[in-house]
């Protein structure tokens, strides 16, 4: 007998993260659209036809198959007290066998920002991907002068581990990027060294 898999849905606090679903569309993209300005000094530029519905059911089936596959956890942000959007969360490329590690990317609304959501978010993430998903090292990434987000990686037990020349082409230029990890059961101490 077939046993449809449970979809994957996080409860913290505030908020349910779960996977985008078709009718998420119009929140997402008046969300997008409303913070355009806040969210594209740190993104990959947006394709021509990044808030049309097509390229968001594209997004939506592009979750359901990575997060049963087994290859990412795209999750939304929804705040439990009136269901509304606040930004979205992914763990992506998740690698299996010797290395157990993920990369964790993530944005958030701008009317949300600075409300704590984020960290929230990361901190019950990071806690599902390495007690549930049993994975030993998370790694993410930004850019240098984006200081909410190295310290809200900080706050969340990332420790910063270098520099990488060109790592992502983010609003047209390819961008350097500083790098930070978090490992189960880290114990390496403070590794700020690259602030400043």
């Amino acid at each position: 007998m077939f046993l449809r898999r449970r979809r994957v849905r996080i409860e913290t606090e505030r908020m349910t993260l779960r996977l985008p679903q078709h009718t998420d569309y119009r929140a997402w993209a008046a969300l997008r659209a409303q913070s355009r300005d806040f969210l594209t000094p740190w993104e990959p530029t947006w394709a021509p036809d990044h808030l049309s519905r097509r390229a968001f059911t594209n997004r939506v089936y592009w979750a359901q198959r990575a997060e049963t596959q087994g290859t990412a956890l795209p999750l939304f942000l929804i705040r439990r007290e009136d269901q509304v959007l606040l930004g979205a969360i992914t763990v992506d490329n998740i690698r299996r066998g010797p290395a157990q590690a993920g990369t964790i990317g993530y944005w958030i609304g701008q009317p949300h920002a600075r409300q704590g959501y984020m960290a929230e978010a990361l901190r019950a993430v990071i806690h599902h991907c390495f007690t549930v998903l049993d994975l030993s090292r998370l790694e993410s990434a930004c850019l240098p002068e984006n200081a909410a987000s190295r310290a809200l990686l900080e706050k969340c037990g990332y420790k910063y581990e270098g520099v990488a020349q060109s790592y992502l082409q983010i609003n047209g230029r390819w961008r350097n990027h500083v790098l930070y990890a978090n490992l189960r059961g880290d114990r390496r101490g403070r590794t700020d060294i690259g602030r400043g």
